[in-house]
């Protein structure tokens, strides 16, 4: 009775070795997976990160333009699409402009009009002192092409 008792718990005991061993496989393999797909993610989150800080720095450069002088702003072309380049200093250009050989920043200027209260409207007077100003952030990730864009006012201050 006792050799029947011992030969039942060496069973037993092999059960639960392997229950156990599923289960701790099955979590490592929980926890790699995870750590992967969020591996995926931060890649991914990097180029949006770094397409956000394009956009500010347009936005910091065509304000350094506003503050040299309106002019920089105001004779630039409703119709065109502007780039950025810099050299020795900043400048716009109309040939395409890559950044880090990924990302294509590009800008517009519009006009803006008020209506009879002084707010910006869609149909009004022509405000001669401030510019609609569009950034656009393009970058491809893979086969995917990914845009981001802001717009914001200028004003002759």
């Amino acid at each position: 009775m006792n050799l029947l008792n011992k030969k039942k718990n060496v069973g037993m005991a092999l059960i639960e070795i392997l229950i156990g061993a599923a289960i701790i496989s099955m979590g490592v393999l929980a926890i790699s997976t995870s750590y992967t797909e969020y591996y995926k993610y931060a890649l991914a989150n990097q180029k949006n990160i770094e397409a956000a800080y394009l956009l500010e720095e347009g936005l910091e450069v065509v304000t350094f333009f506003r503050d040299t002088s309106w002019t920089n702003i105001s004779n630039l072309s409703t119709t065109t699409t502007y780039y950025l380049i810099f050299s020795s200093a900043w400048a716009t250009t109309t040939t395409a402009q890559y950044v880090d050989g990924v990302f294509l920043r590009s800008f517009n200027v519009s006009d803006v009009l008020r209506d009879g209260n002084d707010d910006i409207a869609s149909s009004g007077t022509y405000d001669p002192n401030t510019k609609k100003v569009t950034f656009s952030t393009v970058y491809w990730q893979g086969h995917a092409t990914t845009t981001k864009i802001m717009s914001v006012y200028i004003t002759n201050l």
